[in-house]
């Protein structure tokens, strides 16, 4: 499924009055208050009291009110009542809807339509959402470096963001936002020492297609292709296997275009400290550019997935990790079930094995066929189970496995006993699924995640790779146990994938011990569907999952949140908690000072920057 920064309202149309031609275009892109509204809010017409009429008229109790007075007065509140709530109904009625204005049926006077210049970006899930009159996308360095200038000089909002493919939206900020989707080009490629230096607005996919040829790809993927490089490298991506780092390892020099410095050019020579700060930066310490990332040779990868369970597993862990360049495993809630994916080179001598599937792809995805056909028939009734789909029920037999699962779980997306029964079928699934699979690098490595969903990941160390502590695997029981405990309704998969240890200190894989390895743990709820009202209480549960893991394993494994699936609490108490938590494990103050010298009015920050890095150290 492609996912992308969605613009509801005018992405579709070209962005020319938010693209720096010259520095005289940027006054087009500040928006103040109307003085003619301000100065309407604070005018008072002044009243003579000989012409102000009472609300009502008090009579003295010696002294009864005829009853005509009475009546007249009886007719004139209601005709006030007449007058108002015809008011209200024209209104409504003749108010000018724009055809994609939102809440169009929601209460009276409550929403006004959108205006033709304010832009709604959302994430790809949807669980992110904000409205902006300021969305730069700038089409050459130059430009993007007057655009940065400018908001520091009026201390205008402009917070960098990427893809949108963050499940916290942790680019988003509606006082303004740039983004570099017209920077997208690769500038340079060394053949020999195997690197490139592409603008950071180039997406994976475009990066990996205009290297091939040279016989060059990127050491590692993460499930998706649309990020932005930029992107994924800030916020500290990461792909699978526990001999490959996080992504912003690969990066061995940066161009940051800062508000105070201007541009730098930051490396492993010049300015070390500065660059491993920013390589992981969260958007913080400038816009990146430029990156120039140290890549690999292209190669053939052979896919082997398998089903194995957790008594199986413990055997093995040790020789699955040190054996194979990538593995995964994904486990299924209320089942003994985990599916083991591992992905190595293509022996040049052994060639491919010699494999026939037992299952052809349509009887490995008709069990989650069946289900769906029975449970149409226990929730909406057996005459349309029976019936041929109409024209708003898709071909089942056309759906593919992910989206077939978001149809069943749409049916009723909390019921326990449901999820369950949808687990048991993905399980057989693939368990009729084992089998290989060749191809290259970046096609083996992409993963289906699904439908829109809620999700939180954490990272937590798992010993070394010649001594796994297996703490990786106790932190799986435990949830598992605590699944069944709570009754929660958990969809598959619960993915857990390895990396080795990041140099970058904001990185969640932070280490200073060359032979770490990490952990990386992925729980999920899906919004299969559209209805407000039900993925309102998809949300609440997932939190509600999400704050009994964090209860009860976080702390004891020492495990924190990917950065751009972090959430920031509401309360103030859990906030506060947050923060102490975050400044033990990463270097909280020598982040706030780099922003401090580099950001100083806070141009390229937001709400969530601010509140999960609050600045006790300037207090």
């Amino acid at each position: 499924m492609f996912r992308a920064l969605i613009l509801k309202r005018s992405l579709h149309q070209p962005f020319h009055h938010h693209r720096h031609r010259n520095q005289n275009s940027t006054n087009h892109h500040s928006h103040p208050v109307s003085s003619t509204a301000a100065a309407a809010a604070t005018t008072t017409i002044p009243q003579n009291p000989n012409l102000t009429r009472p609300f009502c008229s008090s009579t003295s109790s010696s002294s009864p009110l005829p009853s005509s007075s009475s009546e007249s007065e009886l007719r004139k509140y209601l005709g006030y009542s007449a007058l108002l709530l015809g008011c209200g109904v024209a209104t409504y009625y003749s108010f000018p809807f724009s055809e994609n204005a939102k809440h169009k049926k929601a209460q009276l006077f409550r929403y006004a339509p959108l205006p033709e210049d304010l832009h709604t970006v959302s994430n790809w899930s949807g669980t992110h959402e904000v409205q902006t009159r300021v969305f730069f996308q700038p089409e050459t360095q130059q430009e993007l470096e007057a655009i940065v200038r400018d908001a520091n000089e009026k201390k205008m909002k402009i917070r960098p963001v990427g893809s949108g493919l963050s499940p916290n939206g942790i680019g988003l900020t509606r006082q303004g936002m740039v983004n570099l989707a017209l920077m997208d080009k690769v500038l340079e490629v060394d053949k020999e020492k195997k690197r490139v230096r592409v603008q950071a607005g180039i997406r994976v996919q475009q990066l990996v297609d205009g290297i091939k040829d040279y016989g060059l790809t990127l050491q590692n993927f993460a499930s998706i292709r649309e990020q932005q490089i930029g992107g994924i490298v800030q916020v500290g991506a990461h792909g699978t296997g526990a001999k490959l780092p996080p992504i912003d390892e690969q990066v061995i020099s940066m161009k940051l275009v800062t508000p105070a410095k201007g541009t730098i050019e930051i490396s492993r020579e010049k300015d070390p400290e500065l660059f491993y700060l920013a390589r992981c930066g969260l958007g913080g310490l400038g816009v990146v550019a430029e990156v120039t990332l140290q890549c690999v040779e292209r190669q053939e990868l052979m896919e082997h997935t398998f089903v194995s369970n957790m008594k199986d597993l413990k055997k093995n862990h040790k020789k699955l990790l040190s054996e194979n360049k990538h593995v995964k495993y994904l486990y299924i809630p209320y089942t003994d079930t985990v599916v083991v994916v591992t992905c190595n080179p293509v022996s040049k001598w052994k060639g491919s094995p010699k494999f026939k599937p037992k299952y052809s792809h349509d009887e490995a995805i008709q069990p989650l066929r069946d289900l769906y056909q029975d449970s149409l028939k226990k929730y909406r009734g057996e005459g349309i189970a029976a019936k041929s789909l109409d024209d708003n029920e898709p071909n089942i037999n056309e759906l593919s496995f992910t989206e077939l699962r978001d149809k069943l779980l749409a049916l009723d997306p909390l019921n326990k006993d449901h999820v369950v029964k949808v687990n048991e079928a993905e399980a057989e699934f693939w368990r009729k699924s084992e089998g290989y699979r060749i191809g290259w690098s970046d096609e083996i490595l992409g993963f289906d995640c699904g439908g829109q969903q809620w999700v939180s990941e954490t990272c937590f160390p798992a010993g070394t790779l010649s001594k796994p502590s297996m703490k990786d695997l106790e932190y799986i029981e435990e949830l598992m146990q605590l699944i069944d405990k709570e009754a929660i309704p958990a969809p598959a998969p619960i993915e857990q994938r390895w990396t080795a240890r990041s140099r970058s200190p904001m990185s969640p894989a932070s280490s200073t011990a060359e032979d770490d390895i990490f952990s990386w743990v992925g729980i999920i709820m899906y919004l299969p569907t559209m209805d407000i009202r039900q993925r309102k209480q998809i949300t609440e549960e997932f939190f509600h999952y999400r704050r009994l893991a964090q209860t009860q394993l976080w702390n004891r494994y020492s495990a924190y949140e990917h950065w751009a699936k972090i959430e920031v609490p509401k309360d103030k108490k859990e906030l506060a908690v947050l923060q102490t938590r975050l400044r033990k494990r990463f270097p909280v103050d020598a982040y706030n000072k780099a922003r401090r010298e580099l950001d100083p009015n806070r141009v390229l920050s937001n709400n969530m920057l601010e509140k999960l890095f609050s600045q006790l150290d300037a207090i």
